[in-house]
């Protein structure tokens, strides 16, 4: 892998090159990130895995950030604006 991107970066100019070290290390990081990795106990996962389940991490994360938009979305509208409970829900948002 290492001389297929010394390679690329040559051909597109780049002249800021990243470790293989650096790479390992960012990786690393990724993995005790991820909650689907971090709970294994096998130490060794490959990047390409990292970086897929990275990915549907961030997906999922997504997801969830959309619902809980859609659910505060249909509290605030089924709430009345000057009742305590919009009180503390407006609160909660600032």
């Amino acid at each position: 892998m290492s001389s297929r991107r010394s390679s690329r970066s040559r051909q597109s100019g780049t002249s800021r090159n990243i470790s293989d070290e650096q790479i390992t290390d960012l990786v690393s990081k990724l993995q005790q990130l991820l909650p689907e990795i971090r709970n294994r106990r096998s130490d060794k996962v490959s990047a390409s895995k990292v970086l897929q389940e990275t990915c549907n991490y961030i997906k999922n994360l997504h997801r969830e950030v959309d619902d809980l938009s859609d659910r505060l979305s249909e509290l605030l509208a089924s709430t009345d604006m000057d009742s305590d409970q919009a009180a503390i829900i407006r609160s909660l948002l600032m």
